[in-house]
C-alpha cells in the first residue's frame, strides 16, 4: 500500500500530536511483537585452525545447538547470554568478556524471536563443562569442520557469523549489501 506523502506526513503530526502514553499505547498495539534472547557463541581459544565450538544436546535431542535462552524482563543481553552460558553448560564467563556479533541481533526462524548474539573464546582444556542432564543432556567441543547434526536454527545462525555447514550462505534476515571488505574474526568488530 502506497500512502501519498502529504496524507503520510499529517498522519504523523496527528499521532505526535497525541500525549506520549497515548502514543505508546497505540504503538504497542500496531507494532510487532518479539521475545528477546541471547546467544553465546563460545570458540576454544587453544584450538588450532579451523577451530573449536562449544555444542549442547537438549531434549528431544535430534540435533545439537548453542547455549541460549530468553532474557529476564530488564536484563541486559550480554548478562543474560553469561547467564545462560552458565546454567546450560556450567561455564562461567563475565558479561563484559562476551564481545557481540556483527549484526548483534538476529531474528530466530520462528519469527517471532531476536536473538542477541555473543561471543567469548576460552581455553577448552581449563573450561570445564557440567549440564543438569533435564534442560542439557550433554555438552562438548566439537572441531568448526567436522560438528555433530545441528538443529536448523543453530545450523542457521552459526552460518550468518561464517561457521559451520552453512558458513558464506546469507539467510533472509541478513541484507545482501556487499561484503564489509575486513579481516576480522566472526563476532569481531573492525577498528
Amino acid at each position: 500500500m502506497n500512502i501519498p506523502r502529504q496524507l503520510r506526513g499529517l498522519a504523523y503530526q496527528a499521532f505526535y500530536g497525541l500525549p506520549l502514553p497515548a502514543r505508546r499505547q497505540l504503538a504497542r498495539l500496531i507494532s510487532p511483537k518479539y521475545l528477546v534472547g541471547a546467544v553465546a557463541i563460545v570458540l576454544d581459544s587453544e584450538a588450532p585452525e579451523p577451530g573449536r565450538i562449544l555444542l549442547l544436546r537438549q531434549p528431544p535431542g535430534r540435533g545439537w545447538g548453542l547455549p541460549a535462552g530468553l532474557l529476564k524482563r530488564r536484563e541486559l543481553p550480554a548478562v543474560g547470554a553469561a547467564r545462560e552460558l552458565f546454567e546450560e553448560s556450567g561455564v562461567r564467563v563475565e558479561p563484559g568478556d562476551l564481545t557481540p556479533g556483527v549484526p548483534n541481533a538476529v531474528i530466530h526462524p520462528n519469527g517471532g524471536v531476536v536473538d542477541t548474539v555473543w561471543f567469548v573464546s576460552l581455553p577448552a582444556s581449563r573450561t570445564p563443562t557440567s549440564v543438569d542432564g533435564g534442560e542439557v543432556l550433554e555438552a562438548g567441543w566439537f572441531p568448526l569442520d567436522d560438528m555433530p547434526p545441528l538443529t536448523y536454527p543453530t545450523e542457521r545462525l552459526l552460518g550468518i557469523y561464517g561457521l559451520g555447514p552453512r558458513a558464506g550462505e546469507l539467510p533472509p534476515s541478513v541484507p545482501a549489501t556487499g561484503s564489509s571488505g575486513d579481516d576480522s574474526t566472526p563476532g569481531e568488530t573492525s577498528r
